[in-house]
């Protein structure tokens, strides 16, 4: 059997990816779909809890990941091999409809085999957090930033692009066991192993419809998977921290961040707290040792953690809807160094008061203060992912870093 297509039947080359990518994307499909239903009963049910259940999921979701991207490969090297081979016709070329069918499958099945995995894999390098890919594939990719509105749109568009995957791969097999069973042609036989040659019919349709029916809805699927993440992004869109009320404190905080960190699964979560309020009141006295106090509430659900926001939400990890606020109240007490400083007090978190001393450094420069701080917490002492004691799989340790601008409240 000859390594190159002929025009009327497809040499091992051809077969050879055909077969490959096949094995590869109906593996990838069905373990997207039982990985995104795990998924779903760890965010919504009890399961979160189940640290087996957990590792099945994040099992399911790498060999997806993994195969989905060796498939990317594949396809794009049966692509590259197409352009320089010929065609064999079609053997129904003169039934016009179903012609045109064929052809315009065919081009939507090259745009899945690419835009699917493609869109995944955007979608895994934009965010963090669960289910990492396998080596040699990296976890990131260059010119794709860690951010939530390209996570989601390509989240959109991976979703979308693989039911277009999905509709196109059942046209096709169903269009060539037609062949096979009811029109008893070559068509099937001349992709399976083995030198199966067929005369094209005379008639052949044209190639400029179908690309451009593929095009058209290809241009559909991107613009309808951009459309919800921006809005998504615009109807969320909310301040760092919560600097419309007037503190009862001397200082008002006027922007800011507290994000947290934690590793799972050897890699780095990073996320963010939407809404918090600080009140704080403060006297730069360095000849006492407590300058003041600090009142800070966070709102729970406003934390975004990268693929796993819905996780965290949970009933075994910080269970926001039966405890929406953290609240940490605190002494400011005075450092060795000149802007060396502690906050000395309590976090109280899903119904736990721990004590807590945060080192942070203070520059205040007329009326306007800077103010960084971090610190380690253990994830433990809050009852925050009791199922999961697998270090391996989520770390104890979880990094907090806050870093906010104030301004002197006038008198």
């Amino acid at each position: 059997m000859s390594l190159r297509n002929t025009s009327s039947t497809y040499g091992a080359v051809s077969k050879t990816f055909h077969w490959i990518i096949a094995l590869l994307i109906l593996t990838a499909i069905p373990l997207g779909l039982i990985g995104a239903d795990m998924a779903h009963d760890i965010r919504q049910t009890d399961a979160g809890a189940d640290q087996a259940f957990i590792d099945r999921a994040v099992l399911i979701f790498s060999l997806h990941k993994t195969i989905g991207i060796a498939a990317f490969f594949t396809a794009a090297l049966r692509i590259l091999w197409a352009t320089g081979q010929t065609k064999p016709g079609l053997l129904n070329g003169e039934n016009r409809a179903e012609a045109l069918l064929a052809e315009t499958i065919h081009w939507l099945l090259y745009g899945a085999m690419l835009i699917t995995p493609l869109a995944g894999w955007v979608t895994h390098a934009a965010e963090t957090g669960f289910a990492p890919i396998w080596w040699p594939f990296g976890q990131t990719l260059p010119f794709v930033p860690q951010d939530a509105t390209v996570a989601g749109i390509a989240g959109w568009v991976h979703y979308l692009a693989s039911r277009v995957l999905i509709v196109a791969i059942t046209f096709h097999v169903a269009g060539a066991l037609k062949h096979h069973l009811i029109d008893r042609n070559a068509t099937l036989k001349r992709m399976l192993p083995g030198r199966r040659a067929a005369t094209p019919s005379s008639t052949q349709p044209g190639h400029t419809l179908p690309v451009l029916a593929a095009v058209t809805i290809w241009i559909g699927v991107l613009a309808a998977g951009i459309a919800p993440a921006l809005s998504d992004r615009v109807s969320t869109s909310t301040p760092t921290a919560a600097a419309g009320d007037r503190s009862a404190g001397n200082w008002q905080v006027e922007d800011g961040t507290l994000a947290i960190s934690v590793t799972q699964m050897g890699n780095t979560v990073s996320g963010e707290f939407a809404q918090w309020q600080a009140d704080i009141t403060f006297a730069d006295d360095p000849g006492r040792a407590r300058n003041g106090d600090v009142d800070v509430s966070i709102a729970i659900a406003s934390l975004t953690l990268g693929s796993v926001t819905d996780q965290a939400m949970g009933e075994d990890f910080f269970d926001a809807d039966e405890f929406p606020k953290a609240v940490f109240t605190a002494d400011i007490l005075r450092g060795e160094d000149e802007n060396a400083f502690f906050a000395d007090g309590q976090l109280t978190l899903k119904g736990q008061s721990v004590p807590v001393r945060m080192p942070f450094t203070l520059e205040i420069e007329a009326d306007r203060a800077t103010m960084t701080a971090s610190t380690t917490l253990d994830r433990r002492n809050y009852n925050i992912g009791d199922g999961v004691q697998d270090q391996s799989t989520l770390a104890f340790d979880v990094d907090v870093d806050i870093s906010l601008t104030a301004t002197r409240a006038n008198d």
